[in-house]
């Protein structure tokens, strides 16, 4: 019995660990007037503001400089443009339309080769994946105002945009309106956008202001429902995000809100635009289909009235860079942007994701690597569970006890399931022993397991983090493998192939833990029972190092506790 539910339990849990992000869909989203601690999958169309208004550009032209598409370096050379100098992002932003779109991190590369090159986050019109943000100003329909757009050659101040110097940019229509940029961008990844008119036409203009996030060419994404890839975006304190085919599909998707951003996210970086927290926008996620896919997230703010004589200054901020966590809550909390954190998709366990990753990070900051905070962590998660895990130990290590009498009892009762039964669950509350009790540490924790790989999976910090030895990335699987005789044969096995040296230790492990255990009655439990380590094996094999290791260093230590536990128990009978 104890055995059978063990057996269930154990693949149960492979079960869950391969099906449960990919089977079942996300709950459908909440009526409007309901509220969620944290994430939404819609919002409700509102009225798009006051009538004769008009809503940002939907996906504007490319300039027309740039019209044809070329390699990246032709677009950038395509236009006149000034540089982008900061601690972490270097670039530059094309006068031609004052885009800001040739952004690379500084901080991060394609891969763990030291030497390969740096992310780039953003490119110009023209170049493939174009991508990029962009402000301006659009007037109401039916009123012909000579405005700037993607044409529009602007007049730069000197030097470069770095955090000590702005960058102010210049334009006037020669009708009476001058626009003034003024760009500011500091030591992270976000940008202050001014955006001034000065009005000498002799009469009242009303003007709205824009921001928006554009982007070419449909991104490969992981399509798993355990992360969101696309635009995302918070509107009336509400996290939205839709696929790019949610949005493909419908055209456009629309709503008014208050305070908030929207853009689009990968999984470690987002482009978004910010309008002033404090003002109402229309917003907006948009598809269209001129010679390949471009999508757009973009606000269009109320109208701005810029009296004869006058001017007038709004302010928007647009953040492009890598989604970590503190600097978006610094954000959040210094700054006021509503709910930037949720750029990061916590999931459905995010009341244990986001604790956990907050806890693994303290660590990583005293012990200076994630691998070594992911093993110090399994021991407050032991210590945590103890008094569970004591008395589960026990109650087996009494089914042990009594396992001699249990196979004594099958035997005389074999022809009378009934009494069998009876009998056995009589002994075991004689015995105050509970075969369920082995079942409930492992049940309780998967939704640990699941939060930790969430962590390891979505969180920038893990990218690239290395602990010890062969493994450089402990959020990719172990890179070694047996079939090559982990690397000494030069042959690349195929992927099912690739199980490295964490998961062999953590399949030896889940193996010795097994014989600590009482012996299944059942043969072909017994057989069962002996392949669950194998399974295990080849299906951690695949996912990332830190898991495992957190696997295997938990099984272990569940491994020390039960044998001191076994050693007690069978001391106290010898005494007796």
């Amino acid at each position: 019995m104890e055995q059978r539910n063990l057996v269930i339990a154990l693949a149960l849990s492979v079960a869950i660990l391969i099906g449960f992000q990919f089977l079942f869909p996300p709950p459908a989203p909440p009526a409007p007037e309901q509220t969620t601690p944290d994430r939404v999958e819609q919002v409700p169309v509102q009225p798009q503001g006051a009538p004769g208004a008009v809503t940002a550009p939907v996906a504007p032209a490319t300039p027309t400089v740039a019209a044809e598409p070329t390699s990246r370096a032709n677009a950038l050379a395509r236009t006149p443009r000034v540089a982008i100098d900061s601690p972490r992002l270097r670039g530059s932003l094309s006068l031609v339309g004052g885009r800001i779109d040739d952004l690379a991190l500084r901080d991060y590369r394609e891969t763990l080769d030291p030497n390969s090159a740096q992310v780039t986050l953003l490119s110009p019109a023209g170049a493939p994946n174009a991508y990029y943000g962009e402000f301006g100003w659009v007037s109401a329909q039916g009123v012909a105002i000579k405005l700037p757009g993607p044409d529009t050659v602007w007049t730069a101040s000197p030097g470069s945009l770095t955090p000590a110097t702005p960058l102010t940019l210049a334009w006037d229509n020669g009708e009476g309106l001058r626009f003034v940029r003024t760009i500011r961008v500091d030591e992270n990844y976000l940008f202050t956008v001014n955006e001034r008119v000065e009005n000498q036409t002799g009469a009242a203009v009303t003007l709205y202001p824009y921001g928006l996030v554009a982007r070419s060419g449909t991104p490969k994404t992981l399509g798993y429902f355990i992360l969101h890839e696309g635009p995302v975006g918070v509107l009336q304190d509400r996290l939205v995000e839709f696929n790019y085919d949610d949005v493909k599909e419908a055209g456009a998707e629309t709503a008014r809100s208050t305070g908030g951003w929207i853009g689009i996210t990968d999984k470690y970086w987002l482009v978004a635009v910010i309008p002033d927290q404090a003002t109402s926008f229309d917003s907006g996620f948009r598809y269209t289909a001129a010679g390949e896919d471009k999508y757009q997230a973009d606000f269009r703010r109320d109208g701005v009235q810029v009296a004869a004589g006058t001017s007038a200054e709004v302010q928007h901020m647009f953040f492009a860079g890598a989604k970590e966590v503190t600097l978006l809550e610094e954000y959040r909390d210094r700054v006021g942007i509503t709910r930037f954190d949720l750029a990061i998709d916590w999931g459905w366990f995010f009341f244990l994701t986001k604790p956990i990753f907050l806890f693994l990070h303290a660590l990583h900051e005293w012990l200076g690597n994630f691998g070594l905070a992911i093993i110090l962590f399994t021991v407050f998660l032991r210590l945590l569970f103890f008094p569970l895990a004591n008395k589960s130990f026990r109650s087996m290590a009494g089914m042990r006890k009594i396992q001699p009498e249990v196979m004594r009892m099958r035997e005389v009762y074999a022809n009378d399931r009934e009494k069998q039964t009876k009998e056995i669950m009589e002994l075991y509350r004689r015995e105050k022993v509970n075969p369920l009790s082995g079942c409930l540490p492992i049940l309780l924790q998967i939704p640990v397991f699941f939060a930790l790989y969430k962590v390891l999976f979505v969180t920038i910090e893990m990218r690239h983090a290395p602990f010890y030895g062969w493994i450089k990335d402990l959020s990719a699987p172990d890179p070694t493998t047996v079939f090559n005789l982990f690397g000494l044969i030069p042959w690349d096995p195929p992927s099912f192939l690739l199980v490295g040296i964490w998961p062999i230790l953590m399949g030896i492990s889940m193996f010795v833990q097994q014989k600590l255990n009482p012996a299944p009655p059942d043969p072909v439990q017994q057989r069962i029972f002996m392949l669950l380590p194998i399974i295990f094996t080849f299906v951690l094999a695949g996912f990332p190092a830190g898991l495992v290791i957190y696997w295997t260093v938990n099984n272990v230590l569940s491994m020390a506790q039960q044998w001191i536990i076994i050693r007690r128990v069978e001391a106290q009978k010898t005494a007796s």
